[in-house]
């Protein structure tokens, strides 16, 4: 029963389009519309900039995080946290309140490892260790993308190589997966020496 009601509520909270909501409530603007149409932090930042960018990704973060306290509260074990984050991870890339048209998991991502760690009794280093390579990478290169699948690498390699419990592990190999095929047209561009630069983060 506490499996079948965190995964619900995961895909439920992980459905909240919170790029779409800032975009028109702050806005007047369905980011949908422009850019890449990705409702993700990093095309709410292309198009509406910085400051909205950071909040969503910043919310789309929390809300995976926020499933993972909510199955800590009622006695989840790693299989049910574990499975509700995935929920929510799925409900952020395959949002039902926007036609199943969403993110790239990588917010939700970060909110996973955020939540394992402030409220599943896991390392610091599941989320700084990402976090730093991520600003790394995006601060070298200026493009999102590489930083994010990178990232994801790295840290999923760093869980998987921990004694850490199969649900766990699983997740985030998901998740690593997740991003990188919803990165496929990223990666594409990658290889092309085309992918777009954000424009906010300083050269070296």
């Amino acid at each position: 029963m506490k499996l079948l009601l965190v995964i619900i509520l995961g895909y439920l909270v992980g459905s909240i389009p919170f790029a779409l909501v800032i975009g028109k409530v702050f806005y007047k603007t369905d980011v949908r519309q422009y850019g890449s149409g990705n409702l993700g932090g990093g095309n709410t930042g292309r198009v509406l900039g910085k400051k909205a960018g950071l909040a969503t990704m910043a919310l789309d973060l929390l809300k995976v995080s926020f499933v993972i306290l909510f199955a800590r509260l009622i006695g989840g074990n790693d299989t049910v946290t574990a499975a509700g984050a995935l929920a929510a991870g799925i409900g952020h890339c395959f949002p039902l309140y926007a036609g199943f048209k969403g993110g790239k998991a990588v917010a939700a991502m970060y909110g996973y490892l955020f939540g394992l760690f402030a409220f599943a009794g896991r390392s610091p280093t599941y989320f700084f260790l990402p976090l730093v390579v991520f600003l790394i990478v995006i601060i070298l290169t200026r493009i999102i993308s590489l930083s994010s699948i990178i990232s994801a690498v790295i840290v999923t390699i760093y869980v998987c190589t921990r004694p850490e419990s199969m649900p766990i592990k699983i997740v985030q190999i998901i998740f690593a997966l997740l991003i990188i095929i919803r990165h496929r047209s990223n990666i594409v561009r990658l290889v092309n020496h085309s992918e777009n630069k954000v424009t906010w983060v300083p050269k070296l």
